[in-house]
């Protein structure tokens, strides 16, 4: 009966090192293998990772290279602005990467005065197509001084300058100067409104539109008439009022017909 406990610590004991060595060598032979097999993954891994990364680094140096450089570009809608300033401002003059061509580029070529919208698409390998849409030309303004001509859209945008007043615009003639291209022209919001308004039948007989400094309006005709508008409130009926007034009476040159209230229209000497 004494010798069961030591029966029970001999049964639970750890085997000793000869009795691990006498493993079945099938089992070794597994182990083995499945350590193998996890040191081959892992280096398929490592491999893959590596060629990832080879593959991004030689695609974006390939895409950076001249191979892909933006080396023809199409303009399209382009009228007054010359296409090698469209070129310049989108930042395609030193033909860079076309995978860098993006939104700064239209950006840039919508900062040109007569550029209201700009579109830039990449065409691959080499190409990037601009669209523009162009700001349609209103009036041209000239300050009081008559020191010269700007070309202006409706919202007074100035579009180019020049000695000479083009010919088939209204001109306007404002009480500041114009300003540069690129600029807005002030104190002519009310003058443009009128000038972009005239009835066509009616345009051709108007030689100057004049705002003073309360946004008064005046108009210049070619037979030596003026026709104060006062403000641009109910433009169409004023100039029915004048049409009215042109056709049932003969007026000496430098009468003003003042149509400021269209509803009692007179005129003075």
């Amino acid at each position: 009966m004494r010798a069961t406990p030591l029966t029970r610590s001999r049964a639970g004991a750890r085997p000793s090192a000869e009795a691990r060595e006498q493993i079945d060598p099938r089992i070794r032979a597994r182990r083995a293998a499945v350590l193998r097999d996890e040191a081959r993954r892992r280096l398929r891994a490592a491999l893959w990772v590596l060629g990832l990364v080879v593959v991004v680094a030689g695609g974006w140096y390939a895409l950076h290279s001249r191979l892909f450089a933006a080396r023809v570009v199409t303009v399209v809608g382009a009228v007054h602005t010359p296409v090698s300033q469209i070129v310049a401002a989108a930042g395609l003059a030193d033909h860079p990467p076309l995978i860098d061509v993006g939104g700064a580029a239209a950006a840039g070529v919508e900062r040109l005065p007569w550029v209201a919208h700009a579109t830039v698409s990449r065409e691959w390998p080499d190409g990037v197509r601009i669209v523009v849409e162009e700001r349609a030309p209103a009036a041209a303004v000239q300050e009081l001084a008559g020191s010269g001509w700007a070309v202006v859209s409706r919202r007074g945008k100035v579009l180019a300058v020049a000695a000479q007043p083009p010919t088939g615009l209204p001109h306007v003639v404002a009480p500041v100067p114009p300003g540069p291209p690129g600029s807005t022209a002030r104190d002519v919001r009310a003058a443009l409104a009128v000038a972009s308004s005239l009835p066509k039948a009616f345009a051709g007989q108007v030689t100057s539109v004049a705002e003073d400094r309360k946004g008064e309006v005046t108009l210049q005709l070619t037979s030596g008439l003026n026709v104060y508008l006062g403000s641009t409130a109910q433009l169409a009926q004023k100039y029915e009022d004048v049409a009215a007034i042109l056709r049932g009476a003969a007026l000496a040159a430098g009468s003003t017909i003042d149509v400021a209230a269209p509803a009692t229209p007179v005129v003075r000497p």
